[in-house]
């Protein structure tokens, strides 16, 4: 099925990348109020919009205009670790500290994994 305005397709884009109105709009620059009308089909994004929602959110600028296509342009790493560290940024440090010890174990692990590979193809 596909959705018919732009404003319903960002409110898709929203809910898929897990974040809030107000965090999504921070990123481009754009009011609360304004984003909320927007989403609700109040007010109408302009190519500026559109063009800093691409940018920010690596979003398939096709798709966004006109439903064609994949919603997100190809994910380059990059991109995954900014979304993966604004979501780090705003846990309580004590969460913070326990994601951060869970990435040590889980690269020692991997560490450990690949000098075994290693030792067996000597």
């Amino acid at each position: 099925m596909a959705v018919s305005t732009v404003s319903s397709r960002i409110k898709i884009l929203r809910q898929k990348l897990g974040i809030t109105q107000k965090d999504f709009c921070k990123h481009i620059y754009l009011s609360h109020s304004f984003f909320a009308n927007m989403e609700r089909g109040e007010r109408k994004p302009n190519d500026r919009i559109c063009e800093l929602i691409c940018n920010k959110y690596n979003v398939n600028k096709d798709w966004l205009l006109t439903g064609k296509g994949d919603m997100f342009s190809k994910t380059p790493p990059d991109i995954e670790l900014e979304q993966i560290t604004e979501l780090i940024k705003n846990l309580d440090p004590l969460f913070r500290e326990f994601i951060v010890q869970q990435i040590r174990q889980l690269a020692n692990l991997h560490r450990k994994s690949k000098e075994g590979e290693s030792k067996r193809k000597l």
